[in-house]
């Protein structure tokens, strides 16, 4: 297999399904877990995927990251909120030519690893899919998207082609990034809005935001400033694609995102990379950010 033997830190959602989806396929996949240890040791992966089920059992099943040894790549799926704990839980798993690849949401965070592992080991990863954890070890995919891949250090090469290639056999939508940064500002303009006022409105699923047509238009505000700040900093997000993200969405249904997930269960929600990173590039580049900026406030206040 192109990416040889596989850890997966951080195995909650999205690392269980994209983790659970390599190992259907046949790969070598490792999950470094806490509270689903005894579960997916036991059980497997249980992956619920539009219109059949999914189990992979059995999988190599981890309490720490020296009992998983040196891998050829490290798939990042931490919430950002626990980058503290990345060197120490990185440390036993790089040899040489080990890759890191951060499928973490929001600015900063290929920054971050290069700068505790190296430029050279570093890929990034926007997933744009829609995901809950349902329970241990099980994972709910409401909309199968798409995976798009990029190097943090140079345009798309062998290595980025192959990994694409291993997603693909393993039946996800994998795409690479010609600009890994465009990408994540694409990204950021569904979860600006999206991730924040779910929270902000009271704790209420996309749907029940979407039925509101103060909030929609809200949400499209917050779009709005999102790709100015892009524009500023040299990222060209077409109108279209604005009015596409919350089209997608509707048919999601009663969707949580992620950081409502976390402020509902009383988790840490990840503020700094997803709401303040950009807020400071507006702050940067002169870009007014009305919006962003009482969002910001308001979330720092709830959570």
């Amino acid at each position: 297999m192109a990416c040889g033997k596989i850890a997966i830190v951080g195995s909650g959602a999205v690392g269980l399904y994209y983790g659970g989806m390599l190992a259907a396929s046949g790969c070598d996949v490792h999950f470094l877990l806490r509270s689903d240890y005894e579960w997916v040791k036991r059980r497997g992966v249980c992956l619920l995927l539009p219109g059949r089920e999914l189990t992979v059992h059995p999988v190599p099943a981890h309490r720490t990251p020296e009992s998983i040894g040196p891998v050829d790549l490290v798939i990042v799926a931490l919430k950002t909120t626990a980058n503290d704990a990345l060197p120490d839980l990185l440390g036993p798993l790089l040899q040489e030519g080990t890759a890191v690849l951060t499928l973490q949401n929001g600015l900063g965070n290929e920054a971050f690893l290069a700068r505790h592992v190296g430029a050279g080991r570093v890929m990034g990863g926007l997933c744009f899919i829609c995901l809950n954890r349902v329970g241990p070890g099980t994972v709910r995919n409401y909309f199968p998207g798409n995976l798009t891949l990029g190097e943090y250090r140079g345009g798309p090469g062998e290595r980025i082609a192959a990994l694409v290639a291993a997603f693909r056999e393993a039946g996800i939508d994998c795409r690479v990034a010609a600009d890994l940064n465009e990408t994540r500002w694409r990204k950021l303009v569904w979860n600006v809005p999206f991730n924040g006022l779910t929270i902000a409105a009271g704790g209420i699923d996309t749907e029940r935001l979407l039925a509101s047509p103060g909030m929609t238009g809200e949400i499209a505000a917050l779009m709005h400033e999102v790709r100015a700040i892009a524009g500023a900093a040299g990222v060209v997000i077409e109108e279209e694609f604005l009015r596409r993200q919350i089209e997608i969405t509707r048919p999601m249904g009663p969707y949580r995102p992620s950081s409502l997930i976390d402020f509902m269960d009383k988790r840490p929600v990840e503020i700094e990379s997803i709401w303040e990173a950009p807020l400071r590039e507006a702050e940067r580049l002169g870009v007014s950010a009305p919006r962003l900026r009482l969002l910001h406030a308001v979330l720092r206040a709830l959570c």
